[in-house]
């Protein structure tokens, strides 16, 4: 592994006496893809929740890029460069494809009050956020439904929308929950791509993932959670073939040898 990118350390979050996430330490590398894997109530996505700064936990620290963002909401670790998407889309459902990617543009001067009255401040710089979004929107495939309301989008359209518009962040750690889920195969391989894309540009990847054959193809590191602790990680074939994770997650027919049904969802 490269040197650590998130470090995170002692991260605690119960539900009343419910135990959801007990991470002693984890660290994701820079520039790589990490996939972190587990069953259902495994604590992926609460983990993700603690992180991105949409719950808090009970104790713990986490650092990017030796930023310290325990404690810190949202939009401040968005700021600090960690981005994520949602399980289910937040498109906003009556602004068009266009309009949502671009209001993820950092720093934007004529969300401000008192320069949003003075359009010369803003107006060149807004020009240049719509030509990138319109770049990014050509980027994933979406220039066909740019002017359409995001509301009317598919599934996976709205997949793709996430995605353009977590990258008009600039992201510095980009966090996607379960991004496959629910795709047709022709999409799935296009998100594949996509993602392969961004750890080209250099972009840092954390990931959700169920389907083990995406994870084995796009993963350079994999954790696996279960009960909300870490109980192993390492590359997809060295975590795949960890009897830990075969009896906590992959399951017995993967354990003998025959061919394993499909991870849970």
């Amino acid at each position: 592994m490269t040197a650590p990118f998130l470090v995170c350390e002692g991260i605690v979050r119960r539900f009343g006496g419910m135990v959801a996430v007990d991470v002693e330490r984890l660290e994701i590398p820079a520039g790589k893809v990490t996939a972190l894997i587990g069953p259902n109530g495994a604590g992926k996505t609460t983990l993700f929740n603690v992180l991105s700064g949409f719950d808090q936990p009970q104790a713990g620290r986490w650092s990017l890029r030796g930023q310290a963002l325990a404690g810190r909401g949202a939009s401040a670790v968005a700021r600090a460069g960690m981005v994520r998407t949602f399980q289910h889309s937040r498109a906003l459902a009556r602004m068009s494809v266009v309009e949502n990617v671009m209001i993820a543009a950092p720093a934007q001067r004529g969300e401000r009050f008192w320069s949003a009255f003075v359009p010369g401040l803003w107006r060149r710089q807004e020009r240049l956020v719509e030509a990138r979004a319109r770049a990014l929107i050509d980027r994933f495939g979406l220039q066909p439904v740019a002017e359409l309301k995001a509301g009317a989008l598919s599934g996976g359209q709205r997949k793709l929308l996430d995605l353009a518009r977590a990258v008009m962040a600039e992201p510095a750690l980009l966090m996607l929950d379960e991004p496959m889920a629910g795709v047709n195969p022709v999409l799935r391989e296009q998100l594949l791509e996509h993602i392969a894309a961004l750890r080209a540009d250099g972009t840092t990847v954390l990931l959700i993932e169920h389907d083990m054959d995406a994870v084995a193809r796009i993963a350079d590191h994999v954790v696996c959670l279960a009960e909300g602790k870490v109980i192993a990680e390492g590359t997809a074939a060295a975590v795949r073939a960890d009897p830990r994770v075969i009896d906590a997650y992959l399951g017995r027919r993967h354990r003998d040898g025959r061919p394993a049904a499909a991870a849970p969802a």
